[in-house]
């Protein structure tokens, strides 16, 4: 099998391990995820923090985004426009939201939006990961575009990229592509990763 096939394959079995899981697992994976974001010093300080609005089985984010605005911090979700880049709004509870081309939630006609190169942390989805930072999204390359610029940048920087994962999406190796941008951390359900303590 080639490598595009085996990415695809890999795709396709987290996708279903993530959505065989059973609400009580989910929650106790939120559960673990805040306590370990939670050992992140930027997650208690960073005032422009970017998500997702979990979909397909990803790992909810809705136990880690109400303690921000306690702390005067900023919670924005991504949105899709014309272009092949990403865009990030501002979002708190109870606010209107609308599916997007794929499907997914987005804020409705948000009063303010910014760019990626001015969040602070960002939450980035994924299907599988390795210690490394490598990651393997979902083949669209939104992420890898929209945070281009943190290749040519000494890492950490800002904005810190931070991945979030079910243990189980950890893989020993994810081959990356010359575009990919690797991630600064993983936070999963059982620990947090500082993928540049890992050897490459």
């Amino acid at each position: 099998m080639d490598a595009p096939a085996l990415r695809s394959e890999l795709r396709r079995e987290m996708a279903a391990r993530r959505r065989a899981l059973s609400p009580p697992q989910r929650m106790a994976a939120a559960q673990g995820l805040r306590r370990n974001l939670e050992r992140l010093p930027e997650y208690h300080t960073d005032m422009r923090v970017a998500g997702y609005w979990a979909t397909d089985g990803e790992l909810p984010l809705n136990l880690a985004i109400p303690p921000l605005a306690g702390r005067g911090q900023q919670f924005l979700l991504p949105l899709i426009g014309d272009g092949r880049e990403l865009r990030f709004a501002p979002w708190q509870a109870g606010d209107p939201v609308q599916p997007n081309r794929y499907g997914i939630p987005e804020p409705v006609a948000p009063r303010e939006w910014f760019a990626p190169f001015q969040l602070d942390l960002v939450l980035v989805p994924l299907l599988a990961f390795d210690r490394r930072g490598h990651r393997l999204g979902y083949g669209g390359g939104y992420y890898d575009r929209s945070f281009a610029f943190l290749r040519e940048q000494a890492r950490p920087t800002e904005p810190l990229l931070v991945g979030i994962a079910y243990g189980f999406q950890e893989r020993d190796a994810i081959d990356a592509e010359t575009w990919d941008v690797p991630l600064d951390y993983v936070a999963t359900d059982r620990e947090l990763i500082d993928c540049h303590g890992t050897p490459a």
